[in-house]
């Protein structure tokens, strides 16, 4: 049951990054016997903000959620809501939320014990709240878990966080496995129900493109390390797509693209990283990259 606590523990216009740091790395280092699964990374994330933490199998994800919420150990500074995660784990968690693929409540239990149980264990715990939602659900208050789907059962965790609270909402893989009408429904949920200006949204998921349009910054991460660090806006004006006509491919090659793919029609397709605007127009059509692109081209290798 106490994996279970820790689970439940339209499109707005993003805010601006707010000024308080809720989380900040520093020198973040993870040993498992000879290999490191941190090994120094650093960033930050302010609060308002909805972040994306992408990397590889294996980049480093999962084990920095980890070290986030206080569930291992590791080396270096982290503070979370001006706390230590290791050391001050029970006030943390009033303030946290946390959604995982692998967060389950007991499959014995119905939905109004479940909803019950939270009620009376966390204080930040909205009932008439957690009610509402679930009557947007065919889900009933009579219905045992284990006669949920896995979507419903995404649901119910869902209604229970957004009637808590915290500050701070940790999403590991939240719609693994789910169909993509239950994806759609999850996120616009959390931004409708859910998100604000006071509270900050950090994102791991495989499914890049369904997380895109809502993100407002990016953290990448490789081999333990963040490779990339941006806001959604800068990373607009900094990286750019160019389709480039075969006559044209040794002077694109010139401005050191940081990537470069083939593309219909004999054309191929390059990435430049803070070019000269005007340049790049010469070569051909310019557009944003998406961030799977931008993803793909900063990993390449990692499988090799």
């Amino acid at each position: 049951m106490n994996q279970a606590i820790e689970a439940v523990m339209d499109e707005p216009a993003m805010p601006q990054a707010g000024t308080e740091t809720v989380i900040r790395a520093r020198g973040l280092v993870k040993r498992f016997k000879t290999t490191r699964a941190l090994d120094g990374a650093d960033f930050e994330v302010r609060t308002g903000r909805i972040v994306g933490l992408i990397g590889p199998n294996g980049a480093g994800k999962t084990t920095a959620l980890k070290a986030i919420l206080g569930l291992t150990d590791f080396e270096g500074e982290l503070s979370v809501l001006g706390m230590d995660p290791r050391r001050q784990r029970p006030e943390l968690m009033r303030q946290v939320c946390f959604i995982a693929d692998v967060a389950t409540l007991p499959r014995w239990i119905r939905v109004d014990e479940a909803i019950d149980f939270v009620a009376g264990v966390h204080p930040r715990f909205d009932r008439a709240k957690c009610e509402r939602f679930l009557e947007r659900t065919k889900i009933n208050g009579q219905q045992r878990v284990r006669e949920l789907s896995k979507g419903m059962i995404v649901q119910l965790h869902l209604a229970i966080v957004m009637a808590i609270d915290a500050r701070l909402l940790v999403l590991d893989e939240p719609t693994l496995g789910l169909d993509i009408l239950y994806r759609k429904q999850f996120y616009q949920s959390l931004l409708e129900d859910y998100f604000d200006e006071n509270k900050t949204i950090l994102i791991t998921t495989h499914q890049v493109e369904e997380v895109e349009h809502i993100l407002t910054d990016l953290l990448f991460i490789r081999d333990g390390k963040i490779v990339l660090s941006t806001t959604m806006e800068e990373m607009g004006a900094r990286f750019v797509e160019v389709l480039v006509n075969p006559d044209k491919v040794g002077a694109a090659r010139t401005l050191k693209p940081i990537d470069e793919r083939g593309a219909v029609f004999g054309k191929s397709i390059f990435l430049y990283d803070g070019a000269d605007p005007e340049q790049l127009a010469q070569l051909g059509e310019v557009k944003r990259p998406s961030v799977s692109d931008l993803f793909v081209a900063t990993m390449k290798g990692t499988y090799a």
